[in-house]
């Protein structure tokens, strides 16, 4: 029987981490019983994890093509697998399959997380070997000593909420066309083979059900991701978005996005990328390459609503809640994050490590549908996202017991702050009827070479604005240094940065390029007596911005 998962998707770690992976050469069964038990006790709820037989390891990565196995070893080391089961105490049996890959065969075998923590394996396969506790501590399969045994201890029969029986719930509660759906999108296997084999068997096979033949229930995770209305069984299972159109708390519209947790999490989303996204593009002056960037990156939004799907308690009748304000977009869920991360690890740190999950199931099943990035690469994710496009860095809040609160500020050219002339023609930088009113880099470049009067009535003309978020900070600082002939050195020392390629290019080449500064020798940039001051168009911006 097929596994729920497409089989090169897992054997090159795109929906699986590479700490669930285990890679062998060759069959050793006294490795082999060891690794099982640490899968089966699960100690940080990841969800188990599977041991490729065949494929060779190289520094944590699978050497493709694989070496393989014989065709005639495969019934053989499933065979010694099920006694492999038996010596673990309580027993344990993974699912094995086999598989031709790149023409060669080889043996998975995908070892859920056990119900019956914790669970113990010899030492050594011979007559009378003492048993230990194994765990999976990063990509190693260890005897659980001192904290760890302690830790292991605790979980004694304690199953994470999303992959336990539902009592209140049938096998006739799952959707077979939205299992079929899942199966055919993960290109896995299972799905042609879904298509005649028993209802109670796919469910069994997918690890969507559990129990008995005469009483056969679904798992709180299939109920989430297979069934139509999961509210029925969940209360307020559901993503609310309410989105504010000012700030005056009063002009808002509330959505409501029901059904199988991908179909909300992917309505919610595309409703955001729809409504809510928007993007500006600035060009330069004799460069071929406009600036791009968005209100929000999707990016960020994806993997923040994401994450607190992936999160969330679904024992509380809470939904995950979105508010969309002009400022900014708050995600907040609950409860609070699984210890030891707590308020201050999250508004610190940029790389979260969390040791146990709360949702062992949901998780593989967002991974499977790329719905979310692996374990301990979402922060970063959100972070570089918000850093590309220019935006300010998300918050992350806590009250370390009932909520998750994240933040995302909108970037700073979509700012309420600011003002746009005209249907979009301009950008401010101060709310007033006679506030600002160069409408983008280009026009202030216009302005100060005197090919247009610019408009500059009012209290402020919105020039800095505009130099600060498209040009760079230290334009006013840099113009102030120039009023005599200085060396390249002699301008940045005296703006605090080092005279490196890097801090030219940034710094002086776009004032350079703008004319608001000149070179002692413009035909030779790279002359050894080589000297800027500030231009006529330069003191006309200076003039401005004073």
């Amino acid at each position: 029987m097929a596994l729920p998962v497409n089989i090169e998707d897992l054997v090159h770690g795109r929906t699986v981490e590479w700490e669930r992976l285990e890679f062998k050469q060759g069959w050793n069964p006294e490795e082999v019983i060891h690794i099982l038990c640490a899968f089966a006790n699960d100690l940080n709820n990841w969800g188990g994890g599977y041991i490729i037989i065949g494929i060779a390891e190289n520094d944590g990565q699978p050497v493709i093509p694989p070496i393989g196995l014989l065709q005639n070893q495969l019934d053989a080391i499933q065979g010694e697998i099920v006694q492999l089961g038996n010596r673990i105490s309580p027993t344990y049996f993974p699912i094995c399959q086999p598989y031709v890959l790149h023409g060669k065969h080889i043996l998975v075998l995908w070892c859920p997380a056990g119900d019956n923590r914790p669970y113990s394996a010899p030492l050594t396969l011979g007559k009378g070997a003492p048993y230990y506790n194994y765990i999976r501590v990063g990509s190693r399969s260890i005897q659980a000593k001192d904290d760890y045994l302690r830790q292991l201890q605790e979980l004694t029969a304690r199953i994470p909420f999303d992959d336990r029986i539902n009592n209140r719930a049938g096998i006739q509660d799952l959707d077979l066309g939205i299992i079929q759906a899942h199966l055919q999108e993960v290109k896995s296997d299972l799905f042609e083979e879904s298509k005649t084999m028993p209802f109670a068997d796919l469910c069994r096979a997918m690890l969507i059900a559990k129990g008995a033949n005469e009483d056969i229930r679904p798992v709180n995770a299939g109920l989430l991701f297979f069934n139509k209305e999961p509210e029925r069984f969940f209360p307020r299972s559901w993503i609310e978005l309410v989105w504010h159109k000012d700030k005056s708390s009063t002009n808002f519209t509330e959505h409501y996005f029901k059904g199988q947790l991908q179909k909300q999490l992917r309505d919610a989303l595309s409703f955001i990328q729809s409504n809510i996204i928007s993007e500006k593009v600035i060009k330069h002056p004799g460069r071929a390459e406009a600036d791009r960037f968005f209100n929000y990156p999707f990016t960020a939004i994806e993997e923040a609503l994401s994450n607190a799907v992936y999160h969330k308690s679904y024992e509380l009748g809470s939904p995950i809640e979105v508010q969309i304000w002009p400022d900014k977009i708050e995600i907040l869920s609950y409860p609070a994050a699984m210890p030891p991360v707590n308020k201050q690890i999250l508004s610190t740190n940029r790389r979260i490590i969390a040791r146990q999950y709360r949702n062992r199931r949901i998780g593989d099943f967002l991974k499977e549908l790329h719905l979310t990035e692996g374990r301990g690469t979402g922060f970063p994710t959100i972070y570089d996202a918000m850093e590309k496009n220019g935006s300010p860095a998300p918050v992350f809040d806590s009250d370390d017991s009932t909520y998750v609160l994240v933040t995302i500020p909108v970037h700073a050219a979509f700012s309420n702050a600011i003002i746009e002339v005209g249907n979009g023609a301009g950008i401010g930088a101060s709310i007033g009827a006679n506030a600002l009113l160069f409408k983008d880099i280009d026009d202030l470049i216009d302005y100060t070479n005197g090919a247009t009067n610019g408009a500059t009535n009012g209290a402020t003309n919105g020039a800095e604005y505009i130099l600060e978020h498209f040009v760079h900070a230290k334009v006013k600082e840099m113009l102030l240094s120039l009023e005599s002939w200085i060396s390249r050195e002699e301008l940045f020392e005296s703006i605090g940065l080092t005279n490196q390629s890097f801090n030219r290019k940034k710094y002086l080449d776009p004032l350079l390029e703008f004319g608001w500064i000149e070179m002692k020798y413009p035909d030779n940039s790279t002359h050894p007596e080589q000297r800027y001051i500030i231009s006529a168009s330069g003191k006309r911006l200076l003039s401005l911005i004073n």
